[in-house]
C-alpha cells in the first residue's frame, strides 16, 4: 500500500485505542482462582464483524478479488468502487514500482502498494473498502 494509506490506517487505529483508556476500571480476579469478568461492552466489541463479505470482482490481469465493506458502505457500491478503480488503472498504474494508486474516485481515494495483494479504499469520513486478490 501507497503511504497514503497507511496514515489513514494509523489515524483510525488511535482514535479507536484513545477510547479504551477511560471509564471504570476492571474488578480484580476472585481470589477463588476464577476468571475475572469481562466487562459487556469489551465483549460486544471483541464479536464484532471487522467487514461484511461483499462477494468478488475482477482485479488486475483478471485475478478474482473479494471485497469487504467497512462502516457505512453498502455491498453494492463497495463492488462497483473496486469494479471502477481497476478498470481507471493504466498499465503503467499496475506495474508501478510501488504499487497502483492513489487513484481518486469521487470522494474515495485508493490504492496498493508494489506486490501487496489487497487494495484499499477509504474516505474522509472513515468510510473503508477493501479488495483481496485470492
Amino acid at each position: 500500500m501507497k503511504t497514503f494509506a497507511y496514515p489513514l490506517l494509523l489515524v483510525a487505529a488511535t482514535a479507536l485505542l484513545a477510547g479504551c483508556g477511560g471509564g471504570d476500571p476492571v474488578p480484580a480476579a476472585p481470589s477463588s482462582g476464577e476468571p475475572a469478568p469481562v466487562p459487556a461492552a469489551a465483549a460486544a466489541a471483541g464479536s464484532t464483524a471487522p467487514g461484511v463479505p461483499c462477494g468478488d470482482v475482477t482485479g488486475t490481469g483478471g485475478a478474482k478479488t473479494a471485497v469487504v465493506a467497512h462502516g457505512q458502505v453498502d455491498c453494492a457500491a463497495a463492488t462497483e468502487l473496486l469494479k471502477d478503480y481497476f478498470a481507471k488503472l493504466t498499465p503503467a498504474d499496475a506495474n508501478d514500482a510501488d504499487g497502483p494508486g492513489p487513484i481518486v474516485l469521487g470522494e474515495w481515494t485508493c490504492g496498493s502498494g508494489a506486490g501487496d495483494p489487497v487494495t484499499a479504499c477509504s474516505t474522509e469520513d472513515g468510510r473503508q473498502v477493501e479488495g483481496t486478490r485470492g
